[in-house]
This record gives structure tokens, C-alpha cells and sequence, in this order.
């Protein structure tokens, strides 16, 4: 086979080492009631220790995404451009919903944050943070080998009274997987976000400072 994505059926495989080192870069066909198998997004939510306690209020928008990362499916890039998805595996939800609600988490878990909530609640927040993913994906410099993990999010802080940008940065994280399985790829995916995460909480704070906008 030619096609380098790597398809597991089941989270735990009943087969050889030899064996999955013969399935993977091979995709498999399979029939039209066969459900992906999920792979949940769950990094290390290390809170930043240097960022300063503020008491206002944060929400997080939906972050944007184009078409490629807007889905549920698992992102990956052929060399030398080619854009594919891992067959028979999916995250359990779309990738920007997934991440806005670990961008909750994080803040919520640093303890340094008056309030914090995704855009769907009735918050009044003091500043809105919105992100949007730039890169998402596995990539193969070499077909068939483990795969670099990029993680590459933009996040801009909008003070919500007068909708004024407060900062802008970009963050990127990148990682090796430790092997050419999906498992090994979700592994270094969260590895790769928990470090963006806290990068994006400790910027945000300290881009408001601890200060609530004034109306």
C-alpha cells in the first residue's frame, strides 16, 4: 500500500509488535456502518506559576478554524504538501469546541482567575480571549516514521467594553511522536497543548494585568 495513514480499529490492538509495524502508513477499507474509534484530548493542565491573580471576568470565544481543522477528524500532512486524516479515528468532538473547553479548564485550574466561562454561558466578562488554530497536525517528514506533532494557535485578548484589542501572539508547540501509531500521535498532541495552554494562560494574564476593564 501507498497511502500512509495509519488505521487502528479498536483503542487496544489484539496483534503482534511485528504485526503493527506492518499495519502502520496502511489504511484499511471498511464497510459503511464501521465507527471511528475516538481518542480523547486530555493534556497536563500545569498552571503558569509566575502569571499575577486578577479578579476580572474572562470568556472564551469558539476558536476559528478553516475547514481542514474544523472537524472531528485527526489532521496529518504527506510530504512534500499533502493534507490527509488518520482513517477509523476520530476525536470525540470537533476540534475547536474540544479546544475551547480545555482553554476553560485552564484557566479555571490555575486559580489565579476571577472568573472564567465559554462564550454559550451568560458571563459578563471583563475581556473575551479569542484563538484560532493555525496548525493542528502530524507531520511526516519521512512516510511510514513517527510524525512531528505542530500545535499552532493565535490568540488575541479583546477588552469586551468597546471591543478593543488588548494583545496579540502566536504560540507553537511542536513534539515527536514516539512511534508511527495514532496512539503515539495523541500522546505527543497533548503533550504539545498542554505546554500551549499554559503558555496562553500565562500571556493572557499578564497581557490584562490585574485590573477589570473600566466601562
Amino acid at each position: 500500500m501507498n497511502d500512509n495513514r495509519f488505521a487502528p480499529t479498536r483503542r487496544y490492538w489484539i496483534a503482534s509488535a511485528a504485526a503493527l509495524f506492518a499495519l502502520a502508513g496502511c489504511s484499511r477499507i471498511v464497510g459503511p456502518g464501521a465507527a471511528p474509534q475516538l481518542y480523547i484530548l486530555a493534556p497536563q493542565l500545569q498552571p503558569p506559576p509566575d502569571a499575577p491573580a486578577v479578579q476580572w471576568a474572562l470568556q472564551i470565544a469558539l476558536p476559528e478554524a478553516s475547514q481542514s481543522f474544523d472537524t472531528d477528524r485527526i489532521a496529518l500532512i504527506n510530504p512534500p504538501t499533502r493534507m490527509d486524516y488518520y482513517a477509523d479515528a476520530a476525536w470525540p468532538d470537533r476540534l475547536p469546541v474540544l479546544l475551547r473547553g480545555l482553554l476553560v479548564q485552564a484557566f479555571q485550574g490555575s486559580g489565579k482567575i476571577g472568573a472564567v466561562s465559554p462564550d454559550t454561558a451568560a458571563l459578563r466578562a471583563d475581556y473575551q480571549l479569542m484563538t484560532t488554530i493555525l496548525d493542528f497536525s502530524a507531520h511526516y517528514a519521512v512516510p511510514d516514521m513517527a510524525p512531528e506533532i505542530v500545535v499552532s494557535l493565535e490568540a488575541m485578548l479583546v477588552r469586551r467594553h468597546g471591543r478593543t484589542l488588548v494583545a496579540r501572539r502566536r504560540i507553537e508547540q511542536s513534539t515527536e511522536a514516539d512511534a508511527n501509531s495514532v496512539d503515539s500521535v495523541v500522546l505527543a498532541f497533548n503533550r504539545a497543548l498542554s505546554e500551549a495552554l499554559k503558555q496562553i494562560v500565562d500571556w493572557t494574564l499578564h497581557a490584562a494585568g490585574p485590573e477589570a476593564s473600566k466601562p
